[in-house]
């Protein structure tokens, strides 16, 4: 492979020279630019970038932690992730935590060992139970930027990107109860995340601010069987015209239960969920959905993280929470357009 100093030595200029050209610096002739570019696409040049970045103390590099790789919403994130890095002329690498804290400390401590320029990433599932949060702290004091989304962790001073959990779910309430549902439940089996929370209390201020009706929420875990837990539920509240689901799943189970029952969707029952369109469309009538935007909420994370490693802003102060508003999109099983 060629090198640039034996670019330089056959072009008979100097090192110097041939890098800035390369680089398109104002201070070289547009003659010896071409003439530089010409010979090193000849010999198909490339730059050595691990001598580049340790010259410049840049990988050019991002490291994505996601907690599941089969999640549709995180996949979508990392697609829009890797597509705005690409546009500005970073790679990423990523490692999966597998909602483990201890697989999300080592990933942190393999990619802060040089490979890195700073993280991108959605904090598992153990970790916010635990409420760990020092190997955060730990690698931001290492000089290496984060950027949390989705699932953050409100004590660790980053940036971060999220959506309006609260707000949308409260909105979410108020359209099912502009139909005049009278007993709505709320499903969740992410309790246990900060984006669980925030649902939740979003619905329950809108319930409690109607005062027709008493908090009815349904919790699960992972491990439960959702579709027996889901089935129990509506056994014991026959009377229940209304549901909200907090995750991907139960909003789709919810009207098939619901119709197995002998229930009408949306004419008896209403049902709203946080998912995907594509998992929205697993029900007969498709499921009324909450968009959250996955690719925006992606390239807003690595946006934010390119300005911090390019310096654009302070590196130690002004860390900005970016809000990804969500869609409320009628797909059938509610009775109008939700807005």
């Amino acid at each position: 492979m060629i090198t640039l100093k034996q670019l330089a030595q056959e072009l008979n200029v100097s090192i110097s020279t041939v890098s800035k050209a390369l680089n398109n610096s104002e201070e070289i002739g547009e003659e010896t630019v071409r003439r530089v570019k010409e010979l090193a696409e000849r010999y198909n040049y490339s730059p050595n970038k691990v001598a580049l970045s340790l010259k410049q103390n840049k990988t050019k590099t991002i490291g994505v932690i996601i907690p599941d790789i089969l999640n549709h919403f995180l996949a979508k994130v990392l697609f829009g992730i890797e597509r705005e890095a690409t546009q500005r002329g970073y790679h990423i690498m990523t490692c999966i935590s597998n909602e483990s804290l201890e697989k999300e400390k080592e990933a942190l401590k393999l990619l802060a060992n040089g490979s890195v320029d700073g993280f991108i990433l959605c904090v598992a599932e153990e970790t916010q139970i635990k409420n760990e949060i020092e190997h955060f702290k730990k690698t931001i004091n290492q000089g290496l930027p984060i950027v949390m989304f989705d699932r953050v962790a409100h004590d660790v001073f980053c940036d971060k990107v999220i959506v309006d959990d609260f707000d949308v779910t409260y909105r979410a309430v108020k359209s099912l109860l502009s139909e005049n549902r009278k007993k709505i439940a709320f499903f969740s089996s992410v309790d246990d995340l900060s984006v669980g929370k925030l649902r939740s209390h979003g619905y329950k201020k809108a319930i409690l601010e109607h005062g027709q009706q008493d908090v009815l929420e349904l919790k699960m875990k992972k491990d439960d069987d959702y579709q027996q837990k889901i089935r129990a539920f509506f056994e014991e509240h026959r009377d229940v015209d209304g549901i909200l689901s907090a995750d991907s799943s139960s909003g789709v189970i919810a009207i098939n239960t619901a119709l197995h029952l002998g229930l009408k969707v949306p004419e008896d029952i209403s049902v709203i969920g946080f998912t995907s369109q594509s998992v929205s469309e697993l029900s007969i009538p498709k499921l009324t959905t909450i968009r959250q935007h996955a690719k925006q909420i992606g390239a807003s994370a690595a946006d934010l993280l390119i300005k911090r490693l390019e310096k654009k802003h302070d590196a130690l102060l002004d860390f900005k929470t970016t809000i990804v508003k969500t869609t409320l999109v009628n797909n059938q099983s509610t009775l109008k357009t939700v807005s």
